[in-house]
């Protein structure tokens, strides 16, 4: 990671073998996020329902990673289960958070 995350920003970290990525909700990333997952809005809504999906959790991590070169799909998703999907729901309320809150 080249820079530490600003939470101000929505930013967050996530690590992935080994590496502290950089998660960063920007308006591109939240559209290509949206393209592939639907509503953002739904997306919320499942999430605090507790009916978020592990590929849901993965794709919006992926698409919200930070990181050049950008680490695969599966290595997103072996970070996951690693930190198991209580642990990931932190970067991902961050990012929901920014969502439906927008910039400090």
């Amino acid at each position: 990671m080249t820079r530490a995350a600003n939470p101000l920003r929505g930013e967050g970290e996530f690590t992935v073998q080994g590496r502290r990525l950089l998660l960063r909700p920007s308006f591109e990333n939240l559209i290509a996020a949206e393209e592939e997952l639907g509503s953002l809005f739904a997306l919320v809504e499942r999430a605090s329902d507790g009916g978020i999906t592990l590929a849901e959790i993965t794709g919006l991590l992926w698409h919200c990673t930070d990181s050049n070169p950008r680490p695969d799909r599966e290595a997103i998703g072996k970070a996951v289960l690693e930190m198991g999907l209580v642990g990931a729901t932190k970067p991902v309320r961050a990012i929901l958070a920014q969502v439906l809150q927008g910039q400090a």
